[in-house]
């Protein structure tokens, strides 16, 4: 006796448009938070970024006995090992003189000492 068992493997179409659905929703959730977490990590660079160039320059003035604004070369490479960029938009920052601090020339407003 010879049981008739034609059912075939596979997934049916509603199975396959649920999983399509849930990593929609997954990805529609995951997406926003990585750019939010690059963002953040590129802010935290760039200040990171400004506290060594503030460090080098009052390692500078303490050095030189000067209040002048250091150029970058000044710094690069007897304080600084090699020239920082803002990693947002690959610009140079603005070192100042002994009274001001050093800003981020890319204009983002979160790029600040804080």
């Amino acid at each position: 006796m010879k049981l008739n068992t034609s059912r075939k493997a596979g997934f049916t179409l509603v199975e396959i448009m649920i999983v399509v659905a849930i990593i929609g929703l997954l990805a529609a959730i995951a997406i926003p938070n990585f750019v939010k977490a690059r963002a953040r990590a590129q802010t935290n660079s760039c200040i990171a970024n400004l506290k060594q160039i503030e460090g080098a320059k009052e390692t500078y003035f303490l050095e030189k006995k000067t209040t002048t604004a250091p150029a970058i070369g000044d710094l690069v490479p007897d304080y600084i090992k090699t020239e920082p960029k803002c990693p947002t938009t690959d610009t140079a920052y603005t070192i100042g003189d002994a009274s001001t601090r050093p800003t981020c020339a890319s204009g983002i407003a979160e790029h600040v000492l804080p």
